[in-house]
């Protein structure tokens, strides 16, 4: 499978430093110091529906963590996966009458035409569930042939009990995550199950449904979270620098992904870091597809939105806060994105070496891209009220907010 083209990425006198960012299993910030290569999996998504804000910001924050690590001369290892067979996916085809695997192609095509115009850095490797079953299914025999699984029915399912560091990453108690499990694709009601929130690896073929050939674990096709470890061991291995996605994948899915990881290799931890973006909500509850609750990114642009005041939209708060899309988000960007490319529309201004200085720091502690938008909302003001005589400072503020807040002035 194909990513989107990428955006090329400004060039900045001198670098930046190493990146400062919170950490879900330890509850507190993290100095990550990868080695040349720095290395992030970020879980993508289940095509049934268009890219709504609450995935923009998710994609946006892990877009920021790529260019900070860039901007300290890194070059970057970044993996995406998309969920291309799946219940989600399954129902909605049924629902509406189509094909499941064109549902998913179209969905997966209008998903990259949606970052690519918001100038999200592509991953170097964009794997389908589907095209990943060849390394999925070894996966899985060699969790069995270790004592970690079970059968019912044919399902083939992980006993959590068999990682002694399940827990860690969520950090949540036996009764939060067996809810949390019903909620979230789980079936913790199900009979025979050892625990209640043992996840399935691999589900036996059902009627109507899509299957593949499992060898030695039969006809059928792969649980959630067995997807995104396989292919993040394919392309990154143990131990690799963060783990990310939206604080709905804390639980279950990147804590299943974990023990599924240690428990195969043996290996402790999976990931150095992991790293959630906050939730999005429309009318008071969090954007989500089962809610119907959405603002569509494609939509925004077919209304003519510029992008850039998308981006600068998610820009104005924290990737790790929750918060509301309202009447006013849009036009404040869009405001926003005036002043700035007004003021760097000059031929000169007020000198802005210390301005590149504060966008650095802003991003390096925790990606706080609110107080870099206010370190170029300064300079801007500057530049209307004062003006300034520094011929390069327009064209160091504009590559400077490109290449690291991936706005286009």
């Amino acid at each position: 499978m194909h990513a989107w083209p990428a955006s090329e990425v400004p060039a900045l006198p001198g670098q930046g430093r190493d990146l400062r960012i919170h950490d879900t299993a330890t509850g507190g910030l993290l100095t990550l110091a990868p080695g040349p290569v720095a290395r992030v999996y970020v879980c993508g998504i289940t095509p049934y529906d268009a890219t709504h804000m609450g995935h923009a910001a998710t994609y946006n924050a892990f877009d920021l963590v790529q260019r900070v690590w860039l901007d300290t001369k890194r070059q970057v290892q970044y993996v995406q996966n998309v969920t291309d067979v799946d219940d989600p996916l399954l129902e909605r085809a049924i629902r509406d009458g189509e094909d499941w695997t064109a549902l998913a192609e179209r969905e997966t095509a209008l998903f990259r035409e949606d970052m690519t115009a918001l100038r999200m850095l592509p991953p170097a490797h964009y794997v389908g569930a589907v095209e990943a079953i060849p390394r999925i299914v070894p996966l899985v025999e060699r969790l069995r042939d270790l004592g970690a699984t079970y059968e019912i029915d044919g399902d083939h399912y992980f006993s959590v009990e068999a990682d002694p560091h399940f827990g860690e990453v969520s950090g949540l108690d036996a009764e939060a995550m067996r809810l949390l499990s019903a909620e979230r694709g789980g079936d913790p009601e199900r009979p025979g199950k050892k625990n209640p929130v043992d996840p399935m690896l691999w589900m036996a073929a059902r009627e109507g449904e899509p299957s593949w050939d499992g060898g030695s674990l039969g006809q059928g096709r792969p649980g959630w979270h067995i997807e995104c470890v396989a292919i993040a061991l394919e392309h990154l291995g143990m131990g690799f620098d963060v783990q990310g996605g939206g604080s709905d994948l804390a639980f279950p899915h990147h804590e299943m992904g974990a023990s599924h990881a240690q428990v195969a290799t043996g290996e402790h931890p999976f990931a150095r870091a992991y790293v959630h973006a906050g939730m999005v909500a429309l009318d008071g509850e969090k954007m989500s597809k089962s809610k119907g609750n959405l603002v569509f990114v494609s939509r925004l642009r077919r209304d003519g939105v510029d992008p850039a005041a998308i981006r600068l939209a998610l820009l104005a708060h924290h990737y790790r806060a929750d918060w509301e899309w309202t009447d006013q988000t849009l036009p404040e960007a869009e405001a926003r994105l005036g002043r700035w490319r007004s003021a760097v529309s000059r031929p000169d201004g007020p000198a802005a070496d210390g301005l590149l200085t504060e966008i650095r720091e802003a991003l390096a502690e925790d990606l706080d891209s609110p107080a870099a938008l206010a370190a170029v909302d300064r300079w801007a003001e500057r530049q209307e009220v004062e003006g300034g005589t520094d011929t390069g400072a327009p064209g160091l503020v504009s590559r400077a907010v490109d290449a690291l807040l991936g706005v286009a002035l």
